[in-house]
């Protein structure tokens, strides 16, 4: 009899915990301010993957000389890649339960990467993008930890693939450079 009373107050309590956990959590399971967290991260990358677009959009409009076909396809290659990520970041804030930035102003005030003004000569350009490149890396980094933290698998699957790629991406232009 006393087994009887006991059991329905054990699986009471025990329901009134996981009520607890899910009020904490988002709907995709990850605690809420772990993943307010992840979206400030990655407003930040988004700011920075922009201004990174414009700053290749321009380099490839803007450079001459010797290199200026290759360069030109090259910069072209890295702002369409970048226009790929950028949606992708916004809608990984969302899945979030976030809002992505959308506004100039905004990307502005928190992006990490100078815009590049003016750039025509190729070595320049490509030591710009290698310079945007690392602040990218390393906000990728960032997030990963943080995503690693949240238990946020698809943030963490998102940054490992653009780790990857854009390690690549830095051995290739030192090579070009050296």
């Amino acid at each position: 009899m006393f087994y009887m009373l006991v059991l329905p107050i054990f699986e009471l309590s025990k329901s009134r915990n996981n009520l607890k956990g899910n009020i904490m959590k988002n709907s995709i399971g990850i605690e809420k301010e772990k993943a307010q967290g992840l979206v400030v991260k990655l407003n930040q990358l988004l700011a920075d993957y922009q201004l990174f677009y414009q700053n290749v959009r321009g380099f490839h409009w803007n450079i001459k000389g010797k290199d200026f076909f290759e360069l030109h396809l090259k910069f072209e290659e890295f702002y369409d890649d970048a226009v790929v990520k950028i949606d992708e970041i916004a809608e990984r804030i969302l899945t979030l339960e976030g809002e992505p930035l959308h506004t100039f102003s905004d990307y502005l005030k928190n992006t990490k990467i100078e815009e590049a003004k003016g750039v025509t000569d190729g070595t320049k350009g490509v030591e710009t993008v290698l310079k945007n490149f690392a602040v990218l890396i390393s906000q990728e980094r960032e997030v990963l930890s943080d995503a690693g933290d949240a238990d946020d698998e698809g943030t963490a699957s998102l940054m490992s693939d653009y780790i990857t790629e854009t390690e690549k991406t830095i051995w290739m232009l030192n090579s070009y450079l050296k």
